[in-house]
């Protein structure tokens, strides 16, 4: 089956880069140029994956992302001329898969593209789990088959990656985990990403922790070395 991937970009000359590229990988783009036209196209038809432009005429492409995310879990690329950190770290934080900033070389959206699919690909199905499977560890539940992860009794929602760094983490507790080796277990291509995605999905993981319970913080930052995770109080 033909993968089908959606491209939001208001550029033309872009947009025509950019389905070249994918179309050389075999893959069919559609294209639209409005957040509005956009939606439209994603509650009509599944898509594999989605390459979002930040800045579009009638709207934000991060906050067309922050609507998706409250429903879907489709691969998202942006792909954006803001380039800066701020952004980069945002758009991770919102949900994306990916940033590629502009300019950029079509071959390397393309391979970058290839990653994410085969990443996402990869990722555990939750709807085909069954439910006896669970493992509890002080204040965490970890239900595998149904990649979905319990604190304190309550259900996390979890991104893909949020769920694989914390399930990393969770199945050596205590262990201090450097940026590398929680990419490591977590990224099925680490090399698509870098370490300071890490950070950005620590950072929501306590906050989602600490909707649930603010008292206190299951997370530790070892400076200079990474990261580890308590799972009780200390005895």
């Amino acid at each position: 089956m033909t993968i089908q991937i959606l491209l939001v970009e208001d550029e033309r000359s872009i947009a025509e880069i950019v389905q070249f590229a994918l179309a050389g990988e075999g893959f069919q783009t559609t294209w639209r140029s409005l957040t509005g036209e956009a939606e439209a196209e994603l509650s009509a038809k599944p898509y594999d994956l989605v390459v979002l432009d930040i800045g579009l005429p009638d709207g934000s492409g991060l906050e067309l992302l922050k609507r998706l995310r409250r429903g879907s879990e489709v691969p998202v690329v942006i792909l954006s001329a803001r380039d800066a950190e701020l952004d980069r770290v945002l758009g991770l934080e919102l949900g994306a898969d990916d940033f590629i900033g502009k300019p950029f070389s079509p071959r390397e959206l393309a391979a970058r593209v290839k990653a994410v699919l085969k990443r996402a690909k990869r990722s555990p199905a939750p709807e085909i789990a069954p439910a006896h499977d669970a493992r509890s560890g002080g204040w965490f539940q970890l239900d595998e088959p149904r990649a979905s992860i319990r604190f304190r009794g309550r259900p996390l929602a979890l991104t893909r990656y949020e769920y694989l760094l914390l399930k990393t983490l969770l199945e050596q507790p205590e262990r201090v985990f450097s940026r590398a080796q929680l990419m490591d277990g977590a990224w099925p291509d680490p090399a698509a990403s870098f370490e300071r995605s890490v950070d950005t999905h620590i950072k929501t993981l306590r906050a989602k922790l600490r909707e649930i319970d603010p008292s206190v913080d299951p997370i530790r930052t070892h400076r200079g070395l990474g990261y580890s995770l308590r799972i009780t109080d200390p005895a």
